[in-house]
């Protein structure tokens, strides 16, 4: 397979959500076949790269140290692939959402010029390429988040772009010495010089730590988060980019990078840099369910499900051990499916009752309304607590065991922060369930009374989700096995 590959599968959306910004008259049916065909080829693209492994592309070398060059590793195989799966179907749901909303060229133009910067970080070859397209995906998705344009959201935006320019800030650090002492190409195990680091190592270890929260803007770390809940005014679609698919998971993609590609574990493993890592992401995960667990309002929610969840792939990540990063890409994996699902749902709703229904407790009998809505609500949800067989509860356990096989008390800690977390998760999930399901006899029921469930390409999407989250349940070994060797690079 030529390399050009790269070029059609990173720029087929580019140019398509150019177009659609550009001519703004466009018939809603010649959008959306345009559009899903579009997102067709280029998901049959990645797969196909993904088997054929073509060779690596240059496009531009600036100098000795910097260029943008593309290419498929092991890593960034499980990234493409969560990708080429769920953007088709992202797309789908979206036709239906978008057709009560307003600015759909505008919506969809950037949110297709997004897959293929998004597909750029993925195949980045380098730390430069990576934070090229990483910077790309702040512009492209700054205007979905303000898609209202009312004052919330323009509030909202200008959250994401501050919280944004100082992860680039304190991540552009990390570029800056990974150039310094060794080079920017991604390598398994490191690509700083051993000769050139001897003395500074405990500097290098503050870089990482510098670029791990710089990064973990994106994946929403503690104390950095905050961007997240209030990006849940953009439209639900873009709420589910942002929360599921993309944005976060280019934020732990890239921590992913940084400490198993750039600094590597070597340099990292018992220093108080690990720690750090550990220590934040321990309590992160226990903050964002906590949080979760007490507020009404049903996508943030979700927000602050997806801020603890994330942080449970990187206390993989922070274990660093192959076992560890094994569990962070098993999570990353369940939890772009579970979660995606639980906000198509909540925009489901939104869609419904004309957004009359933004908070918990006015879901009251929803689910005898809009049965197979909230029927994938509860798999995502069972998936999401850890329940087996689900995926969730094996990714949760390999997480946690890696922890624990450490033998230091953080490790401990991280073990404890994910059995608190489950708990958590299952007290705000099956709360929404209960709710929608079963509501008591005293619970006012009118506000769903006229309530119909979607049509036919939102449950289009929710079949083709809940097929995904039972495959992906009953092939666990095998796919445990396949990020394994990933994780070795053996791939």
């Amino acid at each position: 397979m030529t390399n050009l590959t790269y070029l059609i599968a990173v720029f087929l959306p580019i140019i398509t959500g150019a177009v659609f910004l550009v001519k703004r008259r466009v018939p809603r049916m010649v959008r959306e076949t345009v559009l899903l065909v579009s997102a067709l080829i280029t998901s049959g693209l990645v797969v196909a790269m993904l088997v054929f492994r073509p060779e690596p592309l240059t496009l531009l070398t600036l100098n000795e140290s910097l260029s943008l060059t593309f290419c498929i590793d092991n890593l960034s195989l499980v990234f493409a692939a969560i990708l080429a799966v769920l953007w088709p179907i992202a797309d789908l749901y979206s036709f239906e959402y978008m057709s009560h909303e307003h600015g759909e060229n505008r919506f969809f133009g950037f949110f297709t010029m997004t897959e293929g910067v998004v597909l750029g970080i993925a195949f980045a070859a380098n730390a430069f390429t990576l934070y090229l397209c990483y910077e790309l995906m702040t512009l492209c998705t700054l205007p979905l988040v303000m898609h209202e344009m009312d004052g919330q959201a323009r509030y909202a935006g200008k959250k994401y772009l501050m919280f944004s320019m100082g992860g680039a800030a304190f991540a552009f650090i990390s570029l800056m010495f990974l150039s310094t002492y060794g080079t920017l190409d991604f390598t398994l195990g490191g690509s700083l010089n051993p000769q050139l680091i001897a003395g500074v190592e405990n500097t290098l270890r503050m870089v990482f730590v510098l670029g791990f929260f710089g990064y973990g803007v994106k994946a929403a770390v503690f104390p950095f988060f905050g961007w997240l809940p209030a990006a849940g005014v953009a439209p639900t679609p873009v709420s589910a980019l942002l929360h599921a698919v993309a944005v976060v998971n280019s934020g732990v993609f890239a921590v992913l990078r940084l400490t198993y590609y750039s600094f590597g574990v070597d340099i990292l493993k018992g220093s108080f840099a690990q720690w750090i890592m550990m220590g934040v992401c321990s309590f992160t995960i226990v903050f964002g369910s906590a949080y979760a667990w007490r507020l009404q309002h049903f996508k943030r929610r979700l927000a602050l499900s997806t801020v603890s969840n994330l942080s449970y792939i990187l206390l993989g990540a922070s274990v660093m051990t192959t076992a560890g990063l094994t569990g962070a890409l098993l999570h990353m994996v369940a939890h772009s499916v579970f979660k995606i699902m639980c906000f198509f749902v909540a925009g489901a709703v939104l869609c419904q009752t004309h957004h009359k229904s933004e908070y918990v407790f006015q879901l009251s009998g929803i689910g005898k309304k809009m049965p197979l809505t909230f029927a994938a609500f509860t798999v995502a949800s069972l998936g999401l607590i850890g329940i087996p067989p689900f995926a969730g509860f094996f990714s949760k356990w390999a997480i946690a065991a890696s922890a624990v096989e450490l033998g230091e008390t953080l490790g401990y800690v991280g073990a404890f922060a994910l059995i608190l977390s489950a708990f958590l998760t299952g007290l705000y999930q099956l709360e929404v369930i209960i709710k929608a399901f079963f509501p008591g006899e005293e619970e006012n029921t009118s506000s769903t009374e006229h309530v119909t469930e979607v049509g036919w390409r939102m449950k289009t999407a929710f079949v083709l989700l809940i097929v995904l989250s039972v495959v992906i349940s009953l092939f666990v070994s095998p796919l445990t096995d396949t990020l394994s060797a990933a994780a070795q690079g053996l791939l």
